[in-house]
């Protein structure tokens, strides 16, 4: 991965993280990893535990941030959740999958940010 691919995925994550703080979710870690991969964001809001898979794109030229999400992609997330659940989580505690898409303009500003809740799921 490049580093310019890097930076932007990193400035995604903080516009995310920022979007999520304004509404009322506290952050609990960024970018946990392990042996299956890494989830961008894990955040509670209320009593419910919230994976963010965050996807940034400069310009629409690939389509839409979100349409990035695969099957494969999908699949990976819900594995790394049930990982993090088994590792830190209380049992049977409520949880889904966000994806916070954000689309920027050619001058580095945003243009668009799509918060899908539960947009993942088994």
């Amino acid at each position: 991965m490049t580093d310019q691919r890097k930076n932007l995925g990193a400035y995604g994550e903080r516009l995310a993280e920022q979007h999520l703080i304004e509404q009322g979710y506290t952050i609990i870690a960024k970018n946990w990893r392990c042996s299956a991969g890494e989830l961008d964001l894990v955040a509670q809001q209320g009593a419910e535990l919230v994976f963010v898979e965050v996807r940034t794109r400069r310009g629409a030229y690939w389509g839409a941030p979100e349409e990035s999400i695969t099957p494969a992609k999908q699949t990976r997330l819900i594995r790394l959740a049930y990982t993090f659940l088994e590792r830190w989580a209380e049992p049977d505690i409520a949880w889904r999958i966000d994806i916070v898409a954000i689309l920027l303009d050619r001058r580095g500003r945003v243009s668009r940010l799509n918060h899908l809740i539960s947009a993942v799921g088994e």
